[in-house]
């Protein structure tokens, strides 16, 4: 989730001046990332204990409270937030339904989770907003790394399952997050899918198959470094943001528009 000028929105330092140094900004920050980790526990919750039915009721309020977050974001970040639900809405159609890699309680994707990805990535982007991770962004990022190589290591022989897949991701998202300039963003995106998954493997929302299919590589329920797999969404977020923003800018002016590098996901300087 250090670059120049966006498409008419100005570098991080500036653009979110006004919202991460303030008590309102603080506010803002904690509260967004309380109200995804409430939406998280409640909304699987809710999955579990009511009937199929309501999964297009789940589903809407998901998308209620994600269009909210959006509202409280700056033009670049909901560009990048939306940009991270169509990626991420793609593999997981690739990933659950025709690749079967892991399989969801009733056999389908759920409406909840498209939205349910764009909170996952302000979650981490919030978190580094706040006065606490700012501070102490070194150890923080230290911590989360410590956290997915110790899990990967404990999928090598200690777990239940032997998570071999997990292992191999652990290693990837520790380099980016030790080695991006955005790699505050990722250690926060690990701690909620972190969460995630675990508490939503052990509801039962979702399974991951013992075995990778199609390369028969040994899996973990859940794989540890599942989370790298945002480290890809957040990267075409990144990328694909100036054009996205280009384009939407040109459709509005009726003329062609040139991209310009949109701001890393990264906090501001304290």
């Amino acid at each position: 989730m250090p670059a120049v000028s966006t498409c008419h929105a100005p570098a991080p330092a500036a653009a979110l001046q006004h919202n991460v140094h303030d008590r309102r900004g603080q506010w803002i920050a904690w509260g967004s990332c309380a109200v995804i980790l409430f939406a998280g526990l409640v909304g699987l919750w809710l999955d579990k204990v009511l009937a199929f039915g309501w999964q297009p009721v789940l589903g809407l309020c998901a998308w209620t409270i994600f269009a909210g977050l959006l509202w409280l974001s700056e033009p670049h970040e909901r560009y990048q937030a939306l940009i991270v639900v169509v990626v991420a809405t793609f593999f997981e159609i690739v990933g659950s339904i025709l690749w079967g890699a892991y399989v969801y309680r009733h056999h389908n994707l759920p409406s909840f989770v498209p939205p349910g990805h764009g909170m996952v990535y302000l979650f981490g982007l919030r978190l580094t907003h706040t006065r606490l991770v700012r501070a102490y962004a070194g150890p923080f990022v230290a911590l989360a790394t410590a956290g997915v190589l110790g899990w990967g290591l404990l999928g090598l022989g200690v777990l239940p399952r032997l998570d071999v897949a997990g292992a191999i991701g652990a290693v990837i998202l520790a380099a980016f997050m030790t080695r991006s300039p955005s790699g505050v963003v990722y250690a926060g995106v690990f701690t909620y899918v972190a969460f995630l998954e675990l508490y939503g493997t052990a509801l039962g929302t979702w399974f991951w198959l013992p075995e990778v299919p199609g390369i028969g590589v040994p899996n973990g329920n859940p794989p540890s470094g599942i989370a790298g797999g945002y480290v890809f969404f957040d990267m075409a977020a990144l990328a694909l943001t100036p054009w996205v923003m280009a384009a939407a800018r040109a459709l509005r002016r009726g003329a062609p528009g040139t991209p310009a590098r949109a701001p890393r996901a990264q906090p501001p300087p304290a």
